[in-house]
């Protein structure tokens, strides 16, 4: 089972999920408060086990 970890910086909060082995495999965007990023894990959460799988061109 992977983890969601709260990183802090001058930039603000931001989480990664890690694998069990420790590889980083999602990364989020900058939130201006903790509380905000702790919202953008609940919603990977809630949406992401019923996402779909879209391949785009580049």
């Amino acid at each position: 089972m992977g983890k969601f970890v709260i990183k802090t910086s001058e930039k603000g909060c931001h989480f990664v999920l890690k694998a069990d082995n420790g590889e980083i495999i999602a990364t989020s965007q900058h939130h201006k408060s903790k509380d905000s990023c702790k919202k953008g894990i609940e919603s990977v959460k809630h949406n992401a086990p019923e996402a779909e799988i879209v391949e785009e061109e580049t």
